[in-house]
């Protein structure tokens, strides 16, 4: 069954989102975010549970980009925190979270989504429609 998470979930997201150890002072700080993000509507996330276990997820997280050429609308999604219990892996969940979520994205008239991937996703993505860019840099500013 796929239901949408709440922010009773925060924890929970956070977890799989920061699975190691050396990770873990950074699920509080991230859970709090989900759950303000998750009330203002600028995460919309789903789980497939099995039973009372939660075996699979996936997000949403809506950010105001501004318009851009070719699309005058400001919203762009960002698909993230995919994830799925490894005895669950190969039974389709994945797929039907991100589904879910792009469906989220065009209810809210958002048409341009991106995300992260694993060499172990890429094929599902790509079946789903999602394009590989070499446009794409990034930097990190160091903070003051």
């Amino acid at each position: 069954m796929i239901r949408p998470v709440t922010p009773a979930d925060a924890d929970h997201i956070a977890l799989h989102r920061y699975p190691d150890e050396t990770d873990a002072e950074e699920r509080p700080v991230y859970a709090a975010w989900v759950a303000g993000a998750l009330a203002d509507g600028r995460y919309v996330g789903y789980v497939v549970e099995h039973g009372t276990d939660a075996i699979a997820g996936a997000g949403l997280t809506v950010l105001e980009w501004g318009p851009s050429r070719g699309d005058p609308q400001p919203w762009r999604g960002r698909i993230v925190n995919v994830w799925t219990h490894p005895d669950w892996r190969c039974h389709g969940h994945a797929r039907r979270l991100v589904t879910a979520c792009l469906d989220a994205a065009r209810a809210r008239g958002i048409t341009r989504v991106h995300l992260g991937t694993s060499d172990m996703a890429r094929g599902l993505y790509a079946a789903l429609g999602f394009q590989s860019s070499s446009t794409e840099m990034w930097l990190v500013l160091p903070a003051d």
